[in-house]
């Protein structure tokens, strides 16, 4: 152990495989392994990290020197004393749902069932079914005592879909393009996506959108589904809410907040019926552990309450940073990088409003899913979303599919604009591998859990202007 105030280590292992077949041809597998370790100083204030892939005593010393070299160069040129950071000492292990154990050959028969079954029509042009799989042990020790050991395991579905006649063309996916049905565990997870049979029903929405109207224009109710939330969550909720952001780590790249820290406490971010939770220990879901990457434990946090702003999403070095309380969200997408402030599981609590009793309250709007595009500014302010699948609800009822249906707003107005939340029923679990940040940058896995939600007068527009 060398003489400084602190160190740690984190170790990384991780298998990934990747099964795709395309327009019925199996594709060449794509299999990864990475494996290292991450070595962290705490000295005389100063803070130093490095990264090896040689985990000899000699790679794993090497690497100790560097963290201690930084440390030392460091102390006393920040603005941040690095010892008053309080370091966790637990010892324990976590292990995600096992689930039904999936074998190479099973899977590929599967993907090749459901690209068949994607072939309904001539107009079916492109389509493609995969499933990706990933194991990850790590392993976080430290001189203060900690000794944690977590076991993941992931499923990544995904199918998409696309039709075209003439100029016309739509696509239509299981979960969008952001993976949204991934989840820990095992083959069960493709029976709760909905995989199995999704060939079919997908490749017939696509053909339906494809002879669609355009999604009407103007002001109106804005019924949003699951697979749509999970982005409006991630984009309008999670990034704002990340403390690192908020305090100008981001500025230069991923950009900054409209949240400030004054606003804890007491800023209305959403209406009464918006409750939002950080939750990390919901086993099933994409990004649940028992102890973030520097052994801080996981637990549920309110962040939004009844519509009021509670907790930002900060990792202990950021509370320390900025005097505020906030979760275990110090994440790292690797062994190479060092933790910073990410998501992990943002979800919304469900309300008391069934599907049915939202769609007969909407007089005239329309009901979205699924994202296929998005843009926001730098302050994740400002937001404009399309979606592949919009249908108009006009007199209480569901009426005809719409093609190219998008809406636009501000997130602190949108918030407030809701007005219905759905039951348990209308919930699904969510999320994507794809959430991208920091310098350099780190693409990691984060989970959102939604109901369906109801909002008022949203500006909605289609395809055509």
């Amino acid at each position: 152990m060398p003489a400084v105030d602190f160190c740690s280590m984190r170790v990384v292992d991780e298998r990934s495989e990747e099964l795709l077949v395309r327009q019925n041809i199996l594709q060449p597998l794509h299999s990864r392994r990475s494996y290292g370790a991450m070595l962290t100083v705490i000295h005389q204030g100063g803070y130093g990290y490095a990264a090896t892939s040689d985990l000899s005593r000699h790679g794993l010393r090497a690497a100790l020197h560097r963290a201690t070299e930084w440390a030392a160069i460091s102390a006393g040129k920040t603005v941040t004393d690095f010892s008053q950071t309080k370091q966790s000492s637990v010892v324990g292990t976590y292990q995600s749902p096992a689930g039904n154990h999936w074998s190479r050959k099973d899977l590929i028969t599967l993907l090749m069932q459901e690209s068949a079954d994607c072939q309904i029509s001539r107009f079916i042009v492109d389509w493609s079914a995969s499933i990706g799989t990933v194991t990850t042990e790590q392993l976080f020790v430290s001189s203060a005592g900690a000794d944690i050991r977590q076991h993941f395991n992931y499923l990544i579905p995904n199918l998409s879909v696309t039709a075209n006649e003439g100029v016309e063309t739509q696509t239509r996916s299981l979960g969008g393009q952001y993976n949204g049905f991934c989840r820990q565990g095992g083959m069960e997870v493709l029976q709760q996506a909905g995989f199995y049979g999704a060939g079919k029903r997908v490749a017939a929405e696509a053909l339906a959108l494809l002879h669609a109207q355009n999604c009407p224009s103007g002001r109106m109710d804005l019924l949003l589904m699951p697979e749509q939330m999970m982005l409006q969550i991630h984009e309008s909720i999670g990034h704002p809410l990340e403390l690192d952001r908020i305090l100008g780590d981001e500025r230069n790249f991923a950009g900054t907040s409209f949240v400030t820290p004054e606003m804890f406490g007491h800023f209305r971010y959403g209406s009464d019926l918006l409750n939002v939770t950080y939750d990390p220990t919901r086993s099933e879901q994409f990004a649940s552990f028992g102890w973030d990457d520097e052994g801080s434990v996981a637990d549920k946090t309110w962040i939004i309450k009844n519509g009021i702003l509670e907790k930002p999403l900060g990792s202990a070095l950021s509370q320390a940073r900025a005097g505020m309380t906030g979760v275990a969200n110090s994440r790292a997408c690797d062994w190479n990088r060092p933790p910073i402030d990410r998501m992990a599981n943002l979800n919304i609590e469900a309300g008391d409003s069934t599907l049915e009793e939202m769609i007969a309250s909407i007089e005239y709007g329309v009901l979205m899913n699924t994202n296929v595009s998005w843009s926001i500014d730098d302050s994740r302010n400002k937001f404009q979303f399309g979606c592949e699948f919009g249908q108009v609800i006009r007199g209480g009822k569901l009426q005809e599919l719409v093609k190219n249906p998008n809406y636009r707003g501000i997130s602190e107005s949108f918030w407030r604009s809701l007005k219905m939340v759905g039951n348990n029923a209308t919930l699904a679990v969510m999320g994507t591998p794809f959430c991208g940040k920091g310098e350099p940058s780190q693409v990691i896995r984060v989970g959102h859990a939604s109901p369906a939600c109801l909002f008022s007068q949203v500006e909605v527009f289609g395809g055509e202007v």
